[in-house]
């Protein structure tokens, strides 16, 4: 499968804008999600790393209780790519 590439400054603001509680920052796209408690950010996590599996594309996320800190990037090209994209629209639909 060919990988995709690199975004460049203008995409990334276009992302930014298109993303509501997404952050760009050191060639990363990053998002804190809050939950009620361990359970629902858990179950969160679950359901992410099905997405995750699907896409063959792997977060890099940490949780504590109710909170999951998620940073996506594609590292083989060094940057946020249309996959990354892709994936935090699918997290975010997640919380619908």
């Amino acid at each position: 499968m060919l990988r995709p590439t690199r975004l460049n400054d203008s995409q990334l603001q276009a992302v930014r804008a298109s993303l509501p509680g997404w952050e760009i920052g050191a060639e990363k796209l990053h998002r804190t999600y809050k939950f009620k408690d361990f359970s629902l950010a858990w179950g969160f996590m679950c359901r992410a790393a099905l997405i995750a599996e699907k896409l063959n594309h792997h977060p890099e996320w940490f949780n504590v209780y109710g909170t999951v800190t998620i940073d996506l990037s594609t590292h083989d090209v060094g940057g946020v790519t249309e996959l990354d994209v892709k994936f935090a629209r699918k997290l975010d639909a997640l919380l619908n």
